[in-house]
């Protein structure tokens, strides 16, 4: 364990000392490098800007109006013939589109029903196992032009599914 913390603590200063002992041998311009990195990141940032500020919207609005309370609700019977809890149907559909929500949304699962119990962890587990499928299809693919996404929803919801079943099964032990 003493070599794992070590080597966590080492990581970023090594990582420094490899990149300027690179441009030392190398003679490259890092400073010139970093700057037109640096630039275009901003570029990207400035063209997904727009799809992230919808998303975000898009979910405050479904949280606010009561309809993903209403959906979970709805959802609560088929959720139960999979023996997956109630509380945790919301934040299996909100996790797909932000991270930040379904952040809120543990919170609250924590609030209500502890760190310690069984939806409690089956929610810490799913947000590590899980990921934001619709959120990082359309930045990622925005950002790059790509329209034809042809398998990628299909294996990111499988994976997904993976994920909770992962999830679930974790917890209970």
């Amino acid at each position: 364990m003493s070599l794992l913390l070590f080597l966590s603590n080492a990581a970023v200063p090594l990582t420094l000392f490899y990149i300027i002992g690179f441009a030392v041998l190398s003679r490259r311009p890092v400073f010139d490098d970093f700057l037109k990195g640096a630039s275009e990141g901003i570029r990207t940032v400035a063209g997904i800007l727009p799809t992230l500020v919808g998303l975000m919207t898009a979910v405050g609005v479904l949280r606010a109006s009561g309809f993903l309370d209403f959906l979970g609700n709805l959802l609560s019977a088929p959720a139960a013939f999979l023996h997956l809890p109630a509380p945790l149907v919301p934040l299996i559909l909100v996790r797909l589109i932000s991270n930040s929500a379904a952040m809120g949304l543990v919170l609250d699962i924590f609030r209500e029903y502890g760190t310690d119990s069984f939806i409690g962890m089956a929610a810490s587990i799913l947000m590590s196992c899980t990921e934001t499928v619709f959120y990082c299809i359309s930045i990622y693919f925005g950002s790059v032009k790509i329209t034809k996404t042809r398998y990628t929803l299909p294996g990111a919801l499988i994976a997904t599914s993976a994920g909770i079943i992962a999830s679930l099964i974790l917890a209970s032990f």
